[in-house]
């Protein structure tokens, strides 16, 4: 319904007292027309029920339900929207009394002089004042401020209804009485605002009766103007009550009048609407894209943390070469997207800016800060898990060392326990002779040399079993059963050594005779064997190195070794003289020899052979030691050649940092021409890739050698990776803020040479950091601190001098410019507050003063109201997003229109 109080206020009551004090002088005798009466109560009865309805009640007796004044001050505050003073509640006559002195106080103070109509009157229930006063009210709130063509009141709804007519045939409005008895104007004002509700051609002039009953009955049931006639009342009178007609026809006026704000509003809100919509599909593909990447990061991340140890080297090669998939084929493109979602992201804000709407909040865990939280963790997981496998190759190879070398110490040992246990357990010395007797003694006491020569063997097995439980060899159980064995059956040999001296020495009383060179010969073969097996152990130990110096290192001792050799021979000649002189004496005293030396098993042909295996050793060391010097030399080729080319592409990639830096400061020309250098500028750092390539290609080389480390640079591939991803990211962020400027140039309006101003007062006070004593220092930050800003501002006349007003002026500033308080201002932020400062934009009270038009003055609309009056899609988005209205006043299906304006624009949540 019309705010009738709001339109008073839009008119003076100057012009519209005189014909007030006319109409107040209306014959009341006329009130004694029975029909006219009867007409005037059934038309001001429904005018009042119109507006009561708003507070959920009516009236059945116009001149019974108004005399305790409770309803009409009631009816008062609804159609003039003001507040009236508490009424009283109390049921005696002079409570009544004053709660109508209340109203027609009220009446008064809206400029409108009462004749003869008193509290009292209506407290009676004087139906003649009643009427009266409730058609003093219908002329001041709905009459005397419609008009049209400098008429108003009666004479400009006189007007307004001859020019809305005026089209139609058998239609010809000169009064409020005769002109509507055959119901045709009605018609053809409905007609003429709703066409579709009317077939005006069907209509005939002699069924009056058909036609009044027609535009009533639409009217009510389609423009919400209430029955106020009978249409037999008013052709079963020869002259309709005037009255009664002009409330009747002043509810078509206001209906109408409203049509072309409504279409106005409409237009306005689908304004709003579409932009709003565009910009929640943006926000929705950044909300789509971001979680997409942080999927895609989510899963990465436990591939990368993931450190569960392989058993062997070709596993954990093929975890190296699986990496290496995912830094050249899946990674890249995932950096691409990255850099595009800032990209996105920066446009979207820009175009909320312009369009006055707040700045976009993506949803918890996905802002540009969380993406790059995360990224910067990929990265680090990355970079952990590439340190993990290396150090994890080094182990896997030292675990392969070592137990190749537990195999062999194990085998070694083994083969020289065999038989041992049974000949120490031989009860051979209960049938010998007494030089047998010594001989077996002198035997033990051989072996028992060369059990504790052996005791280094069995320690060291030891060791390097506890050192593969250490390192976590998956074949540590097998390891751990056969280093137990020998363990064992060690101190078994030492029990039965202990046993059968013990045995020996009791023999050895009765039996003293020992041959002498025997003994010698046993003493000096078997240090001799030991040595002799040691350096065949040390000719075929397996090495790993790393770098020349360590493998010059090998080749030394080597040499050193071999330096040996000749003295070691001498000593083997000696030992063999020895046996030599035992074959001489024994000829030479006709002694028959058992054929072996009861005092060792090392014979001299065994002492031979192993000397001959020696030999044999020693230069395949030799080849060896030199294929390892090759491929450490090769090795140290690859470190120089990748060092070459990093020690150019490194401080190339600096330099291009560099010259961005300055580039984004002192840009000059249209921004179209800063743009299109900029994309050349690019360009030519992507044609430099083919340089970071032949690195890569160089850098796999590097880690297929298993190389480590390279002395002769101190750039990695990865931080050449990065710093080549930064310097593509940088340029292109550089080029969006361009582009995000040329947007914001467009669609404000600002002038190449506004943007100029702009860009010289920004660089002026970012190059120029004044510090009183230290002086003018250079900044190029790209942002304005809160001094430099101030200054600035300061430049372009702005009052915010050091003073309470201006360090409040500066202060909401601030606020437009750095919502984050982060103490700094950028280029866009500060273009978009010099542009905001000479640009109108649409604002949350316009949109909902635009609604209040459509909802026909209500608090609320309704799904029904929004339907008719804007198009399909945007009234269905209205209507899925606004909340119901729970005020009370609402009515069933309303809709909370405020609320919606005001998310709109930020102010309040959607």
């Amino acid at each position: 319904m019309v705010d009738y109080h709001a339109a008073n206020n839009q008119h003076s009551a100057g012009g519209a007292q005189t014909y007030m004090e006319q109409e107040n002088d209306w014959d009341r005798d006329l009130l004694l027309d029975p029909a006219w009466e009867k007409q005037q109560r059934k038309t001001f009865t429904a005018w009042c029920n119109s507006h009561l309805r708003k507070a959920g009640t009516q009236i059945e007796n116009i001149e019974e339900d108004f005399r305790d004044g409770l309803k009409l001050m009631l009816l008062l505050e609804v159609i003039s929207g003001e507040r009236l003073p508490k009424p009283e509640r109390g049921k005696m006559r002079v409570h009544k009394i004053n709660n109508v002195n209340k109203a027609l106080d009220f009446i008064a103070s809206k400029g409108v002089k009462l004749v003869s109509i008193g509290a009292e009157e209506i407290v009676d229930g004087n139906a003649k004042m009643t009427l009266g006063m409730i058609w003093t009210i219908i002329l001041r709130f709905a009459i005397q401020d419609i008009s049209v063509e400098e008429t108003s009141a009666k004479e400009g709804l006189l007007l307004w209804c001859q020019r809305k007519t005026a089209p139609y045939k058998n239609v010809n409005v000169q009064n409020f009485h005769i002109s509507w008895k055959d119901g045709l104007a009605f018609n053809a004002l409905i007609h003429r605002h709703r066409p579709e509700l009317i077939d005006y051609d069907k209509l005939r002039k002699d069924d009056p009766v058909t036609n009044l009953n027609n535009a009533f009955e639409v009217a009510e049931k389609y423009l919400d103007i209430p029955k106020m006639l009978d249409a037999e009342d008013i052709v079963g009178t020869l002259r309709p009550d005037e009255k009664a007609i002009m409330t009747y026809v002043s509810c078509f006026y206001h209906a109408f009048s409203g049509a072309q704000k409504a279409e106005t509003a409409a237009n306005r809100i689908c304004k709003v609407l579409a932009v709003n919509q565009e910009n929640e599909h943006l926000m929705e593909d950044y909300e789509k894209l971001a979680s997409d990447l942080l999927e895609w990061i989510r899963r990465t991340i436990p591939w990368l943390e993931n450190r569960a140890p392989e058993k062997t080297m070709a596993e954990m090669q093929q975890k190296l070469e699986d990496f290496r998939d995912y830094r050249r084929v899946h990674k890249p493109p995932k950096v691409q997207e990255k850099c595009q979602l800032e990209i996105n992201f920066n446009t979207l804000q820009t175009k909320l800016r312009l369009s006055n709407r707040p700045a976009f909040m993506p949803s918890e865990g996905r802002m540009v800060s969380d993406i790059n939280g995360a990224w910067h963790a990929l990265e680090g997981a990355e970079k952990g898990y590439e340190e993990w496998l290396l150090n994890e190759i080094r182990r896997l190879e030292r675990l392969d060392h070592l137990a190749e070398k537990f195999r062999q110490k194990a085998a070694i040992h083994e083969s020289w326990t065999d038989g041992k246990e049974a000949m120490l357990t031989q009860k051979d010395y209960e049938t010998a002779s007494l030089s047998e007797v010594k001989a077996l003694l002198r035997k033990h006491e051989a072996f028992e040399s060369d059990l504790a020569a052996h005791q280094d063997r069995v320690e060291q097995i030891a060791a390097i079993a506890q050192e593969l439980n250490e390192l976590d060899y998956y074949d540590s159980p097998s390891v751990n059963a056969r280093c137990q064995n020998i363990c064992q059956q060690w101190d078994v040999l030492g029990s039965l050594t202990q046993s059968r001296k013990e045995s020996l020495e009791r023999t050895e009383k009765q039996l003293e005779s020992i041959d002498e060179l025997y003994l010698e010969y046993a003493k000096r073969a078997a240090p001799f064997n030991n040595w002799i097996e040691g350096a065949m152990e040390d000719l075929q130990d397996m090495f790993i190195v790393h770098n020349i110096e360590e493998i010059q290192g090998l080749i030394t001792a080597h040499e050193q070794f071999k330096s040996t050799l000749p003295e070691a021979n001498k000593e083997r000649k000696a030992i063999q003289d020895i046996q030599a002189e035992v074959q001489k004496i024994a000829q030479y005293n006709g002694i028959k020899l058992s054929g072996t030396n009861p005092y060792t098993t090392i014979t001299p042909e065994s002492i031979d052979s192993k000397w001959e295996q020696a030999q044999l050793l020693v230069p395949q060391r030799d080849q060896a030691l030199q294929e390892e010097l090759s491929k450490q030399q090769s090795n140290d080729h690859l470190r120089r050649k990748f060092a070459t080319q990093a020690n150019i592409v490194g401080p190339w990639i600096q330099t291009k940092m560099e010259e961005i830096g300055r580039i984004s400061i002192e840009m000059n020309g249209t921004l179209e021409d800063q743009l299109t250098n900029l994309r050349e500028y690019e360009q030519s750092i992507i044609d430099y890739k083919p340089n970071i390539d032949q690195l890569e290609g160089d850098h796999q080389l590097i880690q297929e050698a298993l190389i480590f480390d390279n002395k002769y640079t101190a750039y990695t591939m990865e931080h050449l990776r990065v710093g080549w991803e930064q310097l593509l990211t940088t340029i292109a962020r550089t080029i969006n803020e361009i582009e995000n400027q040329i947007l914001t140039r467009d669609a404000k309006g600002i002038s190449q040479e506004q943007l100029h101003e702009y860009r010289a007062s920004f660089n002026h006070f970012d190059k120029t950091l004044g510090d009183g004593e230290r002086g003018a220092k250079r900044d190029h930050s790209g942002a304005l601190m809160a001094e430099e800003f101030k200054a600035c501002l300061i430049s372009l006349g702005y009052d915010v001098e050091n003073d309470k007003q201006g360090d409040a002026e500066f202060a909401r500033i601030m606020g437009i410019v750095d919502p984050n308080n982060s103490g700094a201002v950028t280029f866009q932020a500060f273009i978009d507050f010099m542009s905001r400062e000479t640009t109108d934009t649409d604002t949350a009270d316009q949109v909902i003063a635009s609604f209040k038009i459509l909802a026909g003055d209500k608090n609320f609309i309704t799904a029904e109201e929004l339907r008719r009056e804007l198009p399909p899609d945007q009234a269905e988005y209205c209507i899925a997003r606004m909340a119901p209205y729970t005020g009370p006043d609402g009515a069933p299906g309303a809709l909370d229109y405020m609320s919606f304006s005001t998310a709109l624009y930020g102010e309040s949540d959607l």
